[in-house]
């Protein structure tokens, strides 16, 4: 649950950023269009179009700027979420390699067992594994 509040809160914080960038591009742009229209009404061409020249290369400047931030908040992320991942993956390895060591020497307590029945009383063992046989014979020949 922890990891899904944290995926959520990165998408928030790249949402975010994203957010900031769009209102600098709009704000850039509504900057633009009140130099270029500042331009039109002096008359002052050289001047208006070097100044909206100016703004324009800001404007593209924050754009940049934004757009990187962006991409090494999710690049950080990323990583993060990596190193976790990797983490658990460790974790649960180790887990499962423990259950299958328990496993083995279970199956080895019961091979013991079975072993030592099998030397107490051969008869009734020989007895059992031709009923087991005969059942399987039957079972098979049914087919």
């Amino acid at each position: 649950m922890a990891n899904h509040d944290n995926a959520s809160n990165a998408g928030k914080t790249i949402k975010d950023s994203a957010r900031d960038a769009a209102e600098d591009v709009r704000q850039g742009a509504s900057k633009l269009a009140s130099g270029a229209k500042e331009a039109w009404n002096e008359a002052t061409e050289g001047s208006a179009a070097e100044r909206v020249k100016q703004d324009a290369a800001e404007l593209a400047q924050t754009v940049r700027d934004k757009g990187a931030e962006a991409m090494d908040t999710a690049r950080e992320m990323g990583a993060e979420y990596a190193e976790r991942a990797k983490d658990e993956a460790g974790r649960l390895y180790r887990a499962a390699d423990r259950r299958v060591h328990e496993v083995a020497d279970q199956a080895e307590e019961y091979y013991d067992e079975l072993s030592g029945m099998v030397r107490r009383n051969p008869t009734q063992a020989l007895g059992i594994a031709a009923g087991v046989g005969f059942l399987v014979g039957l079972i098979l020949a049914r087919r």
